[in-house]
Formats: structure tokens, sequence, C-alpha cells
């Protein structure tokens, strides 16, 4: 099972946090669970599908855990599961912008706008995150522009603007295109 299907299994949006995910497995274990539907086959599978899911979700998306080492003041330090986390999470953030990519490329950008701000949710002081999803509210605003929606194209070139420190190149080029929409009014 990959990990987007254990996200849909569990009814979650890829990215969703490790509280999500466990909220989502209680929620579900609960109204599937043999005890609860006695006799009930699907039911039964159902909840193996759901702890499944949740099984291989939680290995791969699990809280950040500090450790402060005995005997050292306010050091604090990575153990080796936080190491292992970030590389997780790396993995995990190179993942979602490979299939951003696709997504954009072939035009489905509602979705790509899912995608990217399930992962802002999840990483929500990431720079590198906010860029990305800053880019992807500018392809679908450049999208809407094309289509004739220049008010909906202005409402997200303005999230755009919103997500991007004042002196980033893109945000110049994003302000250019919100400054022709606005001429054109």
């Amino acid at each position: 099972m990959k990990l987007p299907d254990c996200y849909r299994i569990l009814g979650l949006r890829e990215g969703s946090s490790y509280e999500d995910i466990k909220a989502s497995y209680r929620r579900l274990a609960r109204q599937y669970h043999p005890d609860a539907n006695p006799g009930d086959q699907a039911a039964q599978a159902r909840f193996v599908r759901i702890a499944t899911a949740y099984d291989m979700l939680s290995k791969h998306v699990s809280p950040a855990v500090v450790a402060d080492l005995a005997g050292v003041q306010n050091e604090l330090t990575y153990s080796a599961a936080q190491v292992a986390q970030t590389e997780i999470e790396q993995q995990f953030k190179q993942d979602i912008y490979q299939k951003l990519q696709v997504l954009l490329q072939k035009q489905r950008f509602p979705r790509a706008i899912a995608l990217i701000e399930g992962l802002a949710q999840r990483l929500p002081e990431d720079s590198e995150v906010r860029q990305w999803q800053a880019i992807t509210y500018q392809h679908w605003a450049r999208h809407l522009i094309i289509q004739n929606q220049s008010d909906k194209a202005r409402i997200y070139l303005k999230k755009a603007l919103r997500l991007l420190p004042p002196r980033l190149g893109l945000t110049e080029a994003i302000g250019q295109e919100l400054a022709r929409l606005e001429q054109l009014r």
C-alpha cells in the first residue's frame, strides 16, 4: 500500500498532520470495529484496511521528538529518531514537489492547490513550501486570466503575494501581473 492510498483510506489529504491522522484513525476504527458491527464482513475488512493504513502512516509521519541530554543545561540535540524524521520529512517534501510539478504541467490546478495547501498546513514555517504555494497560485491565476476570470485570478495573485517576502524576484513578477489586471478593470 502506498502512502497516498493510506491518506485516502483515512479520508485525509496528503500532507495531513500526525494529529489529524490519529484523530481520523480513531474515528474510523470506532465506526468499523468488529465489536460495533458483529457479523459484518465488509466492516471488518474496512477496519483491517484502516488499521493497516494508520500503521503505515504512523511510521512515516510522527511528531518530532526533542531530546534533552542529561547533564547539559539548556542544550538540545537531535536523536537518531529525529534525524530519521527529518530525512523522512525531506523525502516526503520532495515527493510532494514532484507530484506538484506533474499536476501543474497537466494543468490540474485545483488538485495542485489542494496538494500544496496540505503540505503548507503540515510545514507552515517552511519558506520553500510557501514559495511553491505562491507559484501554484500564480499558475492558476494565469490560467484563470486566459479563461476570462480576472476577478478570481486577482484573488489568487493577492494570495501569492501575501506568501512571499517583499524582496523576492517572484514577488515582483506577481505584482506586475496583478497591476496589469488592475489596469484592465
